[in-house]
This record gives structure tokens, C-alpha cells and sequence, in this order.
């Protein structure tokens, strides 16, 4: 500010044509001037490009009012009214006509809108350019007034300080301003509501390089929409004259609002189809519930939230009805959890094992009595309000960071088995995708956990069923000693039909049989038992054991559906020790000798029962006194991924060393060392002393 209280002028530029344009201002060959006024019209500011149009220099133009260097016939009050409007933000365009300082007037093209203090007292900031070049400009070519007026493409000119000069109708619809408010103003003052200053290093880039930029995405809101996030792709190409030099860039905007929506649904629709196709792969790996469920929670984190839980009825655990209670109110325990702990959510959260109430008129428990998911988008304090009186956990979630919770019901073939929560504490809420993904998951890992149902209940119906067959008092004659076992498949592996009997015959002699139904569950379980009331009551009668053999493939053969048996039957007589043995596709016996000497005897193996047309051959064995006969099904000697030849040497290496003196004694030992981690199919065991010390310290009779 100068002692005399008038603005300080602006120091002009040397006042030709270079000087000018290496200051800016320039588009196209057209200089365009800038000055600023006060509100009322006082030039306080006045460029090189200025002086260069009209003559004037700084110190002769400012301080004196805009209208003593316009036209005489333009009226001072018009020029105030103008003046006003641009002050209060509306903006003003037109043509005048200028005094030049040689006394000439020049026709000009102005552009006038309110200034955010360029320099002291600047409210108005003005930019002018020769009439006649600009519409030499514009004129230059029609087909490009056609484009730039008609095309549904946003385009915008900027002069080589980034300042909007020109703008289509179709740029000005994107923007919701008109062209005067355009005009004179950069990037960041019209559009401050999206990325603009990232934008203006992209154009500076350009304006330096003259590499042109495509494909630049803006994002944000504009007047036009001012209620809706849109998306535009931006190119800018730098404006040179005939001798090569930046005098602009021209933008080209494209509204690719909806084709990134699109996108983005395809995308969210790709994840989802991805990860459901992993989940067929990571959920319901077993016949288990409780993996299951752990399955579901694990796979859900971080992939669709940052902790979740998978809580069961109780009915699972207490055989009660899966579907009774569920209106009112329900009591579930905690089967899954993902991270089992070291997070604040995790921790405030029950263990696996835990078990909960969901009342009947907690607003959740919506998730059991309409089967759909509960989701509380915006955690806040009224959202905790309302669980509060049900739960003190939900204020503990919000006060640890989680900001949106989901729970989804687990139902399959009709019935609720319990509920999946999924928290977040990032990533905002669980959108529509969100909740169509958590759905199939949940839906997924619902059959899973009806189907590992389903299947306890039949393993439990067939075990029992199968152990009441099997039989309760093994009575053996005198010169046999028997001790048996049977161990049924895991939890995760079916029951099978295996079995074993000892049937008394005339004559002091002992048929020992064992056998194994091809097959698993209830169905393999009831044939082992129709076969095994049929062994007894036939060798009964005294047939040979190959009549025994036939006998049973006739009941094979009786059944509506086709079964496969193997089977093994040894006819033994403990005072001469011999032993007439046939088998049905069974493994083989193993003979253990009373000085410890192990083997396999060699015999037919025969085609196991139910296949028909193949005879049965017996084979007789001559044993020892006080010999071992150790009759098994495969289950003890098959192993997934070792070969049958390496188990059944396994086998013999067992029984070869020292056995224990007692027959349970062996049966523990051949147990604890061929399957110590628990059978993947059934085990049966039958291990018999013939002769010997079997009749005890009177020997066999006289």
C-alpha cells in the first residue's frame, strides 16, 4: 500500500509479444488480458498482456476506473451494474469496445468474475481479448464449432495458467455452472469437490511435456449432482501455436458413472463367485460339526469380515427338536470362531463351547423366527440401545471399534441349525453383495452341518444296531480259548459290517468265522446280521464249510439290492489240531506257533460272497497244541497310502515278537501297534488258542 492510501500497481512485464506470453495468458495466438477492479470498477491490478492490448502501462491504468479506458458511449452506469453482478458471484460475458492509449478504439471480448484477493483490494478480476481474433479462433473452423457446441463430450479450454477460457454446453451440464462461471477460474475454484489439485499436476505435466494424459479419472460431486459420487475419464492434449510453443490445453470429460458401477458389480459378482468357489473347497471338509462350523468363521476372516462366530442349537447336543422353541427364544452353543482370540472383538466374544440364551424379543433373534439375515449397518449408540437390554456385549463391540454386524441364520432342508455373525470394525458397512455372499456361505455351510446331522444320527443307529448283532456271550468248547475285539470307525467314517462268532459243532469241534458286509451304515450293518444268523443256524446242521459258503451266498442272493461280503470260516478240532479253513475273499489267517514262529498260511483267497459261479476250496491246516489262530478284517491291516503287503508284514513282525500271555493281552497289543490313531474302518479281532494249554492244567480229555 503506497503512502497515499491508493493500491500499490502491479509491475508490468516488458510490454511485447514474448514477454507477454512467457507470463501467460495466451490461447491460441490470441493474448488475453487480465486486470482487476474493486467492487465499484477501480483497476487495481493491470498484466503485461494489458498494456499490450490497450497501451496503457500499470502505473497509467491503475487507480483510475475500468470505464475511463472503455468506449465514451458505454455509460458509467451500466458499467457499475456490471461490476456489481460480477462482485456478487454471478459472473458476466460480452463484447465492448476499449479506448487504446493511441486514441483508437478496439473491440473486446471480456470476461469478468468475482477475484479472491489476486492483489490488495481486488474483488473483480477482468479478462479481456481482440474481438476479432478470438472469432478468428473460434471461427477457424466450423466443423470444430459444430463439436465443440453439439458433442455430448465435455470439453473445456485453458489458457497456460490453467484457467478455464471456453467451455461446451456438455461440460457445463457435467459441471451444473454455466460457462461465465467458468471462465477465468482454475480447476479447484469451480469444482472443489472433486480431485482437482490432482488434476492441475496432471495438466501441468502436460503443459510441460506436451505427452498427452488419457483415461484420468475424476471422482467426486459437482452442482449438478451435488447429492451423488460420479466418475468421469479425463484426457488433456496441450494447445501449441505454428511455432511450436504451450499456449493451452484443451480437456475432453466422458461420465463413466455407470459403466464403473457396472464394472463394480461384475467385479463384487467375480469375488463372490470366487470365493464361493473356495468355500466348496474349505467348508464341510468333514462329517463333523464342530469343524464345520469353524470352517465357516475361518473362512469368512478378513475375506467378508474381521471376526466372526458360528453358534449351533442345542438341540445338537441334547437330540432335542431342531425347529420347537425358535420363537421363543433359543438357546445356541458356540461352535466356530474366527480369531479364536488376540483381537479387542475376540476377546469380548464367548469361547467355542460357550453357550447362549437369544431372548425371545431381542431384536436378533429375528435372525431364527423370519429366517433372514438381522443387519445393523451403523453400530451407533441407538443401534446399542436397543440390544442393550438383552445383551451387554453389543456396547462392549461398539466401545472395541466394530461399526457394523451381520447375522445370518443357517437353515437346510427346512430346519434352523443356528446362526453366523459377522463383524466389522473396517471397511464400512455390509452392503446388498455383502449380504447375498454372507447368505450363500451360510447356506453352504448349513447343508454341511444338517448333512455331519444327519450322518451322527445314522452312525449312532447303525452302531447300535450292528453291536447287537455282533454276539454278547462267546462260548467256545474245551481246547479253544478265544478273546475277541471290535472297534468301530471314527466319528468322521462310517459303521461297516464287520462281525465275528464262535459256533460250537459235535464232536468237540468249534467253527471260528469273521466277516465283513461291503459297505457302510445301516443297510451294511443289517445284512452282517441276516448273514450271521444264517452262519449259525447252517453250520449247526454239520455241513462241510463249503456248503456253509454256499449257503450264504444264497442269502446273498435273496436280497433286493446286490451285496458283497468277504468271509472267513475255519472248522477246528482242538485235539488233533486240525483245521479245515475256506475262504470268501477274506484276508488270511495268521498262525502263531507256541515257539513264537509267525506266518501267513498259503491258501485260495475265493471270491468274495455275492458274486456267484466261483466254487469255494477248503484248505486244512495241521496246528500245534497250544497254537495261535489270529482271524482279522482289513480294517486292522489296511492304511491310506501304505501297501497291503508292508501292513501284513506289520502284522507278523507284531504277533513274532514276545506276545503277552494272555489272548486280551494280544488282542491290546495288535490293536495299540496297526491302528494307534484311531480306525478309518471298522476293526474286527478274533484270536483263538487251539489245544494245548487252552484246556487248561487236566490237559484235553483221555
Amino acid at each position: 500500500m503506497s503512502t497515499t492510501g491508493q493500491p500499490e500497481p502491479i509491475r508490468a512485464v516488458t510490454a511485447d509479444s514474448g514477454a507477454a506470453r512467457d507470463a501467460g495468458g495466451w490461447i491460441g495466438d490470441v493474448p488475453v488480458a487480465m486486470a482487476a477492479t474493486t467492487a465499484d470498477g477501480r483497476i487495481v491490478a493491470w498484466d503485461a498482456v494489458a498494456q499490450l492490448v490497450l497501451g496503457y502501462r500499470a502505473d497509467e491504468a491503475v487507480g483510475r476506473h475500468i470505464s475511463e479506458v472503455l468506449h465514451p458511449g458505454v455509460h458509467r452506469g451500466m458499467t457499475r451494474a456490471l461490476w456489481e453482478r460480477a462482485a456478487t458471484g454471478q459472473g458476466i460475458m460480452g463484447a465492448v469496445t476499449a479506448r487504446h492509449r493511441d486514441g483508437s478504439f478496439v473491440q473486446l471480448e471480456i470476461w469478468a468474475r468475482p477475484c479472491t484477493g489476486a492483489a490488495v483490494g481486488a474483488e473483480v478480476v477482468v479478462f479481456a481479448a481482440e474481438a476479432r481474433s478470438t472469432a478468428r479462433v473460434r471461427g477457424s473452423s466450423a466443423v470444430w464449432d459444430g463439436l465443440f457446441a453439439r458433442s455430448p463430450i465435455g470439453i473445456g479450454i485453458f489458457d497456460t495458467r490453467l484457467r478455464f477460457v471456453r467451455v461446451n454446453p456438455a461440460l457445463q451440464a457435467m459441471n451444473g455452472l454455466a460457462e461465465a462461471d467458468h471462465v477465468g477460474r482454475t480447476l479447484p475454484e469451480v469444482l472443489p469437490a472433486v480431485n482437482a489439485h490432482a488434476m492441475e499436476e496432471r495438466m501441468r505435466t502436460v503443459l510441460a511435456t506436451g505427452t498427452p494424459v488419457l483415461d484420468f479419472r475424476r471422482t467426486g460431486r459437482t452442482a449438478a449432482d451435488p447429492g451423488t459420487d460420479r466418475v468421469w475419464s479425463c484426457s488433456w492434449v496441450r494447445l501449441e501455436d505454428g511455432q511450436g510453443t504451450p499456449v493451452g490445453i484443451t480437456a475432453c470429460l466422458v461420465d463413466i458413472t455407470a459403466q464403473e458401477e457396472a464394472r463394480a458389480e461384475a467385479e463384487a459378482g467375480r469375488r463372490r463367485l470366487a470365493m464361493l468357489a473356495e468355500a466348496s473347497t474349505r467348508i464341510g471338509t468333514t462329517l463333523d460339526l464342530e469343524r464345520t462350523a469353524q470352517e465357516l468363521a475361518a473362512f469368512a476372516v478378513p475375506g467378508l469380515a474381521d471376526t466372526a462366530t458360528v453358534d449351533l442349537l442345542e438341540a445338537f447336543d441334547v437330540g432335542g427338536d431342531l425347529v420347537s422353541g425358535l420363537f421363543g427364544g433359543a438357546t445356541l452353543r458356540r461352535a466356530g470362531k474366527a480369531p479364536a482370540a488376540g483381537s479387542p472383538v475376540a476377546d469380548v466374544l464367548g469361547a467355542v463351547g460357550d453357550r447362549f440364551v437369544f431372548p425371545a424379543a431381542a431384536p436378533y433373534t429375528q435372525a431364527f423366527s423370519r429366517r433372514r439375515p438381522f443387519v445393523v449397518a451403523d453400530l451407533d449408540e441407538t443401534a446399542a440401545a436397543v440390544a442393550a437390554p438383552f445383551s451387554s456385549v453389543v456396547r462392549s463391540l461398539r466401545a472395541r471399534g466394530v461399526t457394523a454386524l451381520m447375522m445370518v441364520p443357517l437353515v437346510a432342508r427346512g430346519l434352523v441349525l443356528g446362526v453366523a455373525t459377522f463383524y466389522r470394525s473396517s471397511d464400512g458397512p455390509f452392503d446388498e453383495s455383502d449380504v447375498a455372499l454372507a447368505g450363500e456361505l451360510a447356506a453352504r455351510a448349513a447343508v454341511c452341518v444338517d448333512n455331519a446331522r444327519l450322518y451322527a444320527m445314522e452312525h449312532d443307529t447303525a452302531l447300535v444296531l450292528q453291536r447287537s448283532m455282533l454276539p454278547q456271550h462267546v462260548t467256545p468248547p474245551p481246547g479253544i480259548e478265544i478273546a475277541h475285539r471290535y472297534i468301530a470307525a471314527s466319528d468322521v467314517n462310517e459303521v461297516g459290517g464287520d462281525w465275528y462268532d464262535v459256533v460250537p459243532l459235535p464232536d468237540g469241534r468249534a467253527a471260528l468265522l469273521i466277516g465283513d458286509v461291503m459297505g457302510h451304515g445301516i443297510a451294511a450293518a443289517a445284512v452282517m446280521g441276516r448273514l450271521s444268523s444264517t452262519v449259525r443256524a447252517v453250520a449247526r446242521l454239520g455241513l462241510p464249510p463249503v456248503q456253509v459258503l454256499q449257503q450264504l451266498e444264497a442269502a446273498l442272493a435273496d436280497l433286493a439290492e446286490p451285496m458283497l461280503a468277504t468271509f472267513l470260516y475255519a472248522e477246528c478240532d482242538p485235539v488233533t489240531g486240525r483245521c479245515l479253513v475256506t475262504r470268501a475273499g477274506h484276508p488270511p489267517p495268521a498262525v502263531v506257533t507256541p515257539d513264537g514262529r509267525v506266518h501267513l498260511p498259503e491258501m485260495p483267497a475265493g471270491a468274495p460272497l455275492g458274486i456267484g459261479g466261483v466254487p469255494f476250496t477248503s484248505t486244512e491246516l495241521r496246528l500245534e497244541p497250544g497254537s495261535l489262530l489270529v482271524l482279522y478284517t482289513d480294517g486292522l491291516v489296511e492304511a491310506r497310502g501304505r501297501d497291503i503287503d508292508e501292513r501284513l508284514a506289520e502284522l507278523l513282525h507284531v504277533l513274532g515278537g514276545r506276545p503277552p500271555e494272555s489272548l486280551h493281552g494280544v488282542c491290546e497289543q495288535l490293536i495299540g501297534r496297526m491302528v494307534p490313531s484311531g480306525a478309518e474302518d471298522d476293526v474286527a479281532l478274533l484270536v483263538a488258542r487251539i489245544g494245548g494249554a487252552a484246556y487248561g492244567p487236566g490237559g484235553p480229555p483221555g
